[in-house]
């Protein structure tokens, strides 16, 4: 069974950093990718990066690009977000999502499709104040 779990949200100043960290355990091929959307209160979900394990390809959606940094750790399978000048409407809560098919993440983020994104982690409530 694949398992996502999210960690490192919390309350952040504006204009201060924050990392966030997705494991994932449980696929049974070595290619797959990871992804990060958040969900801001009354808002609508959206996607920001995603990155295909082993090779580290990134798509970032363009409206994070240059804040926020996707990344991963392979031998730990481990991927991290890095978000850095974070305003109060970065306030969400972000989650990990996992696929087999990288193309197929970055399309959700894209287009703004979730739908056949395979498994969800519950999310981390990151909260920035101004």
């Amino acid at each position: 069974e694949v398992q996502v779990v999210e960690s490192g949200g919390g309350l952040v100043q504006a204009g201060g950093s924050l990392k966030l960290s997705c494991a994932v355990s449980g696929f049974t091929v070595d290619n797959y990718a990871i992804a990060w959307f958040r969900q801001a209160p009354g808002m609508e979900r959206e996607g920001i990066a995603s990155i295909s394990r082993p090779d580290g390809s990134t798509y970032t959606a363009d409206a994070e690009e240059g804040r926020f940094t996707i990344s991963i750790d392979n031998a730990r399978n481990i991927v991290f977000l890095e978000m850095n000048d974070l305003k109060p409407e970065d306030t969400a809560v972000y989650y990990c999502a996992a696929d087999p098919d990288f193309i197929a993440t970055a399309q959700a983020i894209l287009k703004r499709d979730y739908s056949g994104i395979h498994y969800w982690g519950k999310g981390a409530l990151v909260t920035v104040s101004s």
